[in-house]
């Protein structure tokens, strides 16, 4: 099956002193750049999404702020394939579909941020739409959630979320997907 790796936000308003920081992306991002190299020296596809916020005064992905840039440290380059979303749902309303059937693509590859958010959402249809995800849990990350007063940890919800998938990709480590 042919896959292509899937880099969701990884963007700098999730890190330090972004918009919208969370707990620990610095480590999803070393397995994600990683992940990179084994695609890239295999010459399989890699797709970055970015999530561009064009409403007015939006909380973090400001169009035109660096925030909204994708992270230094990933390996984009002038010929990287990057699909602009607006939604949690990186197929929705994208180029995603179109992009992965030109390239033959059967199989997604997750990564990225949020685990809550638009990696779940992303999974949820790329299953859904046949692609077969697996889910790279190390290569991902969230941050606390509040619900009814109550704070529920980053790990918590990174550890909720990833039970929930199950049902949606196969999930693994970037050492168990490596090997």
């Amino acid at each position: 099956m042919k896959q292509a790796l899937l880099v969701i936000d990884i963007q700098n308003d999730y890190f330090k002193a972004g918009k919208m920081e969370l707990v620990t992306p610095e480590q999803a991002l070393k397995q994600i750049n990683r992940l990179e190299t084994h695609f890239s020296e295999r010459n399989e596809p890699i797709i970055y999404i970015q999530h561009i916020n064009y409403q007015p005064n939006p909380l973090f992905f400001e169009n035109g702020t660096s925030g909204a840039d994708l992270h230094q440290q990933l390996h984009v380059n002038s010929s990287s394939i990057i699909v602009e979303k607006q939604y949690p749902n990186s197929f929705f309303q994208t180029t995603l579909q179109e992009t992965l059937a030109s390239l033959q693509v059967e199989q997604l590859v997750i990564t990225g941020m949020m685990t809550h958010m638009c990696v779940d959402s992303t999974t949820r249809a790329g299953k859904e739409l046949g692609y077969h995800p697996i889910l790279i849990s190390d290569a991902t990350a969230t941050k606390d959630l509040t619900f009814d007063n109550r704070t529920v940890q980053a790990k918590d919800v990174q550890s909720s979320y990833l039970a929930a998938l199950q049902n949606f990709a196969k999930i693994v480590s970037t050492e168990e997907y490596l090997k």
